[in-house]
C-alpha cells in the first residue's frame, strides 16, 4: 500500500504541481481514507521526499540500462536527454522549479543526492569519450564536469515550464560537446543533432 501511494501521489505531484495536491486529493483519487496515507507517512513532506527519492533512483536505474548498452559517449548522452525528455515532457510545469520554490529543504537534499551521481556519470562520459578519440585529451575533466552541471541545473531550477527547460538542457548538451568535442566528435555530434527531428 505504502508503494501504491507514493506511486499515485508522485504522479499527481508531477502532473499538477507539489504545492496545489493535498493528501486529501490523494486519498480521493485512490479511493482510501485519509487515515490509511496518515498510517505510512507523517505529513504531506514526508510523502513528496520519498516520492522524489523513488523518481530519482528510477531514473538512475534508467540511465544505467543506457549505460550497458555500451553506446559511444556522445550519443549515450542524446539517449539520456532523450530518456529526460520521454519521462517528463507530459507535465506542463517543471518539477525541480516548483520544488525549490515551495519545498526548498527537500530540494536541497536531492540536488546533494543528484550532484553526486552526476559527478560520477559526466565524469565516466568524458573519459570514454577521450578513449574512444570524441573528446580531445589532457582535458581538466572535473572543471569541465562542474561547468556541465552547473548550467544543466541553473536551468532547472530557473526555467518553469517542462518544455522549455527540455529544450535548453538539449542545447546545453550541444554547447558541452562542442567544447569536448575533436573532428570526429564533431562528426557524431552532427550526426546526433540530425536525428533529434526523430525524438
Amino acid at each position: 500500500m505504502k508503494d501504491k501511494i507514493i506511486k499515485k501521489a508522485t504522479d499527481m505531484f508531477l502532473k499538477l504541481g507539489f504545492k496545489s495536491v493535498t493528501m486529501d486529493d490523494i486519498a480521493c483519487e485512490m479511493c482510501i481514507s485519509k487515515k490509511t496515507i496518515y498510517k505510512y507517512f507523517s505529513n504531506k513532506e514526508s510523502l513528496i521526499e520519498e516520492g522524489t527519492e523513488v523518481v530519482h533512483q528510477n531514473i538512475h536505474h534508467q540511465i544505467d540500462a543506457i549505460i550497458s548498452k555500451n553506446f559511444n559517449a556522445i550519443e549515450e548522452n542524446f539517449e539520456i536527454v532523450k530518456l529526460m525528455k520521454d519521462t517528463f515532457q507530459t507535465y506542463e510545469a517543471s518539477p525541480v522549479y516548483q520544488l525549490k520554490k515551495h519545498y526548498p529543504e527537500i530540494y536541497q537534499k536531492l540536488i546533494a543526492a543528484e550532484l553526486e551521481d552526476c559527478n560520477i556519470l559526466f565524469s565516466q562520459n568524458i573519459t570514454k569519450g577521450i578513449a574512444q578519440g570524441l573528446y580531445r585529451e589532457n582535458i581538466d575533466i572535473p572543471s569541465f564536469v562542474r561547468f556541465y552541471y552547473t548550467i544543466i541545473f541553473s536551468i532547472k531550477e530557473t526555467t518553469q515550464l517542462e518544455s522549455e527547460s527540455l529544450k535548453l538542457e538539449m542545447q546545453a548538451l550541444e554547447y558541452h560537446t562542442r567544447a569536448l568535442a575533436t573532428p570526429k566528435g564533431i562528426l557524431e555530434l552532427e550526426k546526433q543533432l540530425s536525428n533529434i527531428n526523430n525524438y
